[in-house]
């Protein structure tokens, strides 16, 4: 034990030392934590759209004006014809095209029935399948409207309806911040944890001091709870104040117990640090630990679950990811602060979490080569 603190002390003032780590660890996780969800929507906005007015009627200029009230759309041209939309869509000056034919206002009327034209711009694929998504919803809107104002409840018998009533539960006005700031927040600790701990055995080694280190009779074990634990309390930290940042940039306070984010926490760290300092033993570089801990964070980052479900991920994915520790963490952080879940709730990623680190510490233990 005496052995571990006096390895503790030589950490703490190593890190302390070095102004470039600390601005590192606390600086940039709140820079990035308060702009990355402003700039990471997953809602779809200003989308531009190329108009072609054959019709120039009262009930097709409804209709553009219920499309641009949406908030979804922006005019960006009112053109002549289709080709000329095209053209505007070929120099991505529009995202859709929205043709309404001649005798819109006259054929609706008459003859209960017309059609409108739109083309999407495919490259972007998001944008264009919710571009038009809204879109088409607007149209229907639209003709909901119209046939409301035509039928003469008088002189049709009535037909059974179904009301829909809809509540959003644990995110009752779908705050777009309350998904994203959680699963970002895991994404630093994951990056500043991860990275710090690969680079630690990997600067001793490049300074010799390992070497002083290794003719020691210290134990391997001993060796890597020192350099695990101080991450560990420098991760726990970074993520108490993006909790505050949360909490006063984003109105974000956790539902759930402070003792089951944390007790949560600490387990992913085990994980995660773990995974660093394996990564570490393999190092024999700065250059190398980097490289390696780009390649495992960025996997992590577009496969955990952040922005895109894990539930609409293939079958070999789902199965993959489960071995991520942030994947993991990321489900219990959005259980917790949005619902309120309990160590009860999140036993199974728990158990998931820890597995995966002592996998990864007993690996780190095993592969460290200590010589005399």
């Amino acid at each position: 034990m005496r052995t571990l603190l006096f390895l503790l002390e030589k950490e703490f003032k190593q890190i302390f030392r070095n102004k470039g780590i600390i601005r590192t660890i606390f600086i940039a996780p709140v820079i990035q934590l308060i702009l990355m969800p402003l700039a990471a929507d997953f809602s779809v906005k200003n989308i531009n759209l190329a108009v072609v007015d054959h019709d120039h009627s009262t009930y097709s200029q409804i209709l553009i004006n219920k499309i641009t009230a949406s908030g979804h759309f922006k005019i960006a041209a009112y053109n002549a014809s289709y080709k000329e939309a095209l053209t505007t869509i070929e120099q991505d000056k529009a995202d859709l095209a929205l043709e309404i034919p001649e005798h819109f206002e006259r054929n609706l009327v008459r003859e209960n029935y017309q059609k409108v034209y739109v083309a999407i711009n495919a490259i972007e694929g998001t944008k264009a399948s919710l571009g038009g998504g809204y879109l088409a919803s607007i149209i229907n809107s639209f003709n909901a409207d119209i046939r409301l104002k035509w039928i003469q409840p008088d002189h049709i018998s009535p037909s059974p309806t179904i009301g829909i009533t809809a509540t959003n539960w644990y995110n009752i006005f779908l705050d777009f911040h309350l998904f994203i700031v959680p699963g970002i927040l895991v994404t630093l600790l994951t990056a500043m944890g991860s990275m710090q701990a690969a680079f630690n055995i990997v600067q001793e080694k490049e300074r010799g001091t390992i070497e002083q280190i290794n003719v020691t009779p210290i134990k391997k074990h001993i060796f890597i709870l020192g350099k695990l634990i101080p991450f560990l309390v420098l991760s726990t930290v970074i993520f108490t104040i993006g909790l505050l940042v949360a909490r006063v940039f984003y109105g974000i306070i956790p539902v759930g117990s402070f003792v089951v984010l944390y007790g949560s926490l600490i387990i992913y760290l085990f994980a995660m640090l773990g995974l660093g300092l394996l990564i570490s033993t393999y190092s024999e570089t700065q250059q190398q630990a980097m490289s390696l801990s780009f390649f495992f964070i960025n996997v992590f980052n577009m496969m955990s679950g952040l922005f895109t479900s894990v539930d609409s991920m293939p079958a070999w994915a789902h199965t993959v990811i489960q071995t991520f520790p942030s994947t993991h963490f990321i489900i219990i952080m959005r259980m917790v602060v949005l619902k309120g879940s309990g160590f009860g709730d999140i036993t199974y990623h728990l158990a998931a979490m820890f597995i995966i680190g002592l996998i990864f510490n007993t690996w780190a233990v095993l592969n460290y080569r200590k010589t005399t």
